[in-house]
């Protein structure tokens, strides 16, 4: 065996009490790394990308992206983390993804998009008359964690989405939830049901009860009176609040007032 080599074994057994100690340092080390690593079952993740969607209905291709798309990319060019803007056009639309820099801090991403946000807005004052938008999507990363169904046999749907509305809100409250959207939800209409046959025996037309509807459902600002005191606004009330006011609308048809609940069914569903 050639001394003047040096051999790492050999030293580790004369030097019994530095070799424990190191083995021991070692194993400490590896057991705190190990409950330092990360176990999130959706660990976090920023997307430094957003979509903006423009239309503009009865438009070609070529005047998409000559009047709308790209008077939006010269704006976006302003933004301090910016990397690229890729367009697609079709006649009538324009979809367009803004990409940030890989370099851009997570912490100011939110903030860019902000930023973008703002000079979008600005620019669509300047886009050509009948542009719809710019629709802006910086969410479409999220994802769907729990999804919640509520059942109750019997009760209206109306108080079905508030039961939902009610809960959504005390779900906000949990520490790590973000976003709660409501899926399913109907709107709640009044459905006005009438017989031609019989408005044509009251003489009365469908566009009678329609003029009647919208002249009644309006808000007209009736002034103000100003006293010593305070100043005293004056309402209209008008405007529809509840069922029975929408069935005591006037109808008025040949010289005769009647209530629109005698010509036809006005029902909440």
């Amino acid at each position: 065996m050639n001394r003047g080599r040096f051999n790492l074994s050999a030293l580790a057994v004369r030097e019994r009490s530095i070799t424990l100690f190191l083995i021991l340092l070692i194993t400490v080390a590896g057991i705190l790394s190990f409950l330092g690593l990360g176990r999130a079952e959706d660990p976090p993740f920023t997307v430094k990308q957003m979509t903006i969607i423009s239309a503009w209905p009865g438009a070609t291709a070529q005047e998409m992206q000559d009047q709308v798309a790209e008077p939006l990319e010269k704006r976006l060019q302003e933004l301090k983390w910016y990397d690229r803007t890729e367009t697609y056009t079709r006649p009538g639309l324009a979809f367009t993804m803004l990409s940030l820099l890989d370099s851009t801090p997570p912490s100011e991403v939110q903030e860019e998009f902000y930023q973008a946000r703002k000079k979008l807005g600005d620019e669509a004052k300047n886009l050509p008359a009948g542009v719809i938008g710019p629709m802006v999507n910086d969410e479409f990363s999220d994802v769907t964690f729990a999804l919640f169904a509520l059942k109750a046999k019997g009760e209206p749907q109306r108080l079905l989405v508030r039961d939902a509305e009610l809960l959504r809100q005390r779900l906000l409250h949990v520490p790590g939830v973000k976003k709660i959207n409501i899926i399913g939800e109907q709107a709640e209409r009044i459905f006005v049901s009438f017989s031609h046959d019989r408005l044509a025996t009251l003489g009365i037309s469908p566009q009678d009860i329609f003029a009647a509807l919208n002249n009644q459902n309006v808000l007209t600002p009736g002034g103000s009176i100003d006293t010593s005191g305070p100043q005293v606004f004056i309402r209209l009330d008008g405007a529809f609040d509840k069922l029975e006011k929408i069935r005591e609308t006037p109808v008025v048809a040949q010289g005769r007032t009647l209530k629109l609940a005698d010509v036809a069914t006005v029902e909440r569903g």
